[in-house]
C-alpha cells in the first residue's frame, strides 16, 4: 500500500462497520482524517478507538444527516474549512429502509442517502480535489438484476425496501461512470466497489422479521468488517490502482457490472436528474 503521510481523507459513515476499519487503516498508513457520522456517542468511540490504535493519528469527526441536501451542504462546507485539499474521498454512508419514508427535501429516504448524498458531497468538495486524488464510492453487488427507472426515482408508484436499496447501488455505479468522464485528465480518479455482504449495522434501523433475518443471515453468512474494508482501502490507498477510473471492483479486483450498469446513456440521464433534484446545473 502506499503510505499516506500527510494526505487528507474524508469518510463517510466512518463510525461504525466499514468506514470504521477503512478509517483505522487509513490511519495507521499516516493520514489525515476528516470524518463524518450521525451519531455523536459513536463519534467519541471512534476518536478513542483510533487514538487507541495510532496515537499520533490526527483525526477530526463532524456530525449530520447526510440523507438532508441542507446538511450534506454544511457538511460540505465544514469540511472545505479544514481541509485545504483532499486526497482522498471515501463515500461509504448508506442504509436499508424496509417501509418508504420521505425526508424533509421530499425525497425518498435510500435515494436520498444512498445516491444524493454520494452525488451532491462529491460535487461541492471537487474542487477541493487534490492532483492526483482518489474518489471512492461504495456500491453492492445487489445491483444486479434491477434497472433504473428515471421516471420513478422516489418510488412513489411502488416500493419495495430491497429493490429501493438495489437501485440506490445500481446508481452509485452509474455515478461513478459518469463522474470519471467528467474527471478525465484532471488527475482524479472515480472507482466503486462490492465490499460484500458484512456483518455490520446495517439493516438494523428497520424492525420485525425483515430485521431478525437480517440479523441471522449476519451471523451465519456474513464477512467481518475487516474483510468488507479491504477493497475500500485497495482503492483508497494502493499504488496498482493509480490512474484506473470508471471502474468496479470486488475483492480488490476489477469485475465488470450489470449490462444496466454499464448504460452510460443512463448514467447521463441519471446526471442531470440528480443535478436537478440537488440544486445543481447540469454539470
Amino acid at each position: 500500500m502506499a503510505a499516506l503521510a500527510g494526505k487528507i481523507c474524508v469518510i463517510t459513515g466512518a463510525t461504525s462497520g466499514i468506514g470504521l476499519v477503512t478509517a483505522e487503516r487509513l490511519a495507521a498508513m499516516g493520514a489525515r482524517l476528516v470524518l463524518v457520522g450521525r451519531d455523536r456517542q459513536k463519534g467519541e468511540a471512534t476518536l478513542a478507538r483510533l487514538g487507541g490504535q495510532s496515537p499520533r493519528a490526527s483525526v477530526e469527526i463532524l456530525y449530520g444527516d447526510l440523507s438532508l441536501l441542507a446538511e450534506v451542504r454544511r457538511l460540505a462546507a465544514e469540511i472545505a474549512e479544514r481541509a485545504p485539499h483532499i486526497d482522498v474521498l471515501v463515500n461509504n454512508a448508506g442504509a436499508i429502509f424496509r417501509n418508504r419514508g420521505v425526508t424533509e427535501d421530499g425525497f425518498e429516504r435510500t435515494f436520498a442517502l444512498n445516491h444524493l448524498a454520494y452525488f451532491l458531497l462529491t460535487a461541492l468538495l471537487r474542487e477541493r480535489m487534490a492532483s492526483p486524488a482518489r474518489i471512492v464510492n461504495v456500491a453492492s453487488e445487489a445491483h444486479r438484476g434491477v434497472q433504473l427507472d428515471l421516471a420513478d426515482l422516489q418510488g412513489v408508484r411502488a416500493y419495495d425496501g430491497w429493490t429501493a436499496y438495489r437501485r440506490s447501488k445500481l446508481c452509485n455505479i452509474l455515478f461513478t461512470r459518469a463522474l470519471a468522464r467528467r474527471l478525465a485528465g484532471s488527475g482524479v480518479s472515480a472507482n466503486c466497489l462490492h465490499p460484500g455482504f458484512v456483518a455490520t449495522g446495517f439493516g438494523d434501523n428497520n424492525v420485525g422479521m425483515f430485521r431478525t433475518m437480517l440479523r441471522l443471515a449476519k451471523r451465519t453468512l456474513a464477512l467481518s468488517p475487516q474483510q468488507g474494508a479491504e477493497t475500500s482501502v485497495y482503492l483508497a490507498a494502493s499504488p496498482e490502482v493509480e490512474g484506473t477510473s470508471g471502474l468496479y471492483y470486488e475483492k480488490c479486483r476489477p469485475r465488470a457490472p450489470s449490462p444496466a450498469a454499464q448504460d452510460d446513456a443512463a448514467a447521463e440521464r441519471l446526471w442531470g436528474a440528480s443535478a436537478k433534484l440537488a440544486g445543481l446545473l447540469a454539470q
